[in-house]
């Protein structure tokens, strides 16, 4: 799972598994492993909304309790953190998608080619 988060080759560890921000490379270029035919689907996104979602919702329910913001405010604030959330929570919960495929799908993997 480890590898997965850090954009990391399932299969050896080492190789990178993104060749842009979000673009699965087709071999690792340290071992080797085929990986055009990974697809993470729609599960990072489904994630990212349930975890951006719960701390945005908390926090801006806290922040209004305590504080009483104006609603410019909270949208200020709480729009773009949410936006920004999404954005640095895609690329490692992809890749750790595509990791826990490769182990627990390990067949699929090697079928290919």
């Amino acid at each position: 799972m480890a590898t997965g988060l850090r954009g990391l080759c399932p299969a050896c560890g080492e190789g990178s598994l993104f060749s842009g921000f979000l673009t699965v490379v087709d071999h690792c270029a340290v071992c080797g492993a085929d990986l055009r035919e990974q697809d993470s689907g729609d599960g990072p996104v489904a994630f990212i909304t349930l975890i951006a979602g719960a701390v945005v919702v908390v926090a801006g329910l806290v922040v209004e309790v305590k504080y009483g913001w104006p609603i410019w405010l909270h949208m200020a604030v709480w729009l773009p953190l949410a936006a920004g959330l999404s954005v640095v929570l895609m690329r490692p919960l992809k890749g750790l998608t595509i990791a826990l495929q490769y182990k627990h799908r390990r067949s699929d993997f090697e079928r290919q080619g």
